[in-house]
């Protein structure tokens, strides 16, 4: 189970994922899923 070890104040963005890479740095990558998408507007069919 993961134990949190510091409170480091990062800022999240929705649609990233955060990590600690092998240096021990805070990363972040996009994730393939999760991203907030705008609804298409659906015209009138004539």
């Amino acid at each position: 189970m993961a134990e949190k070890v510091a409170k480091v104040g990062v800022k999240k963005v929705p649609g990233y994922l955060y990590f600690v890479d092998k240096d021990g740095d805070i990363s972040r990558a996009k994730m393939a899923r999760g991203v907030a998408r705008k609804k298409a507007k659906k015209g009138k069919k004539k």
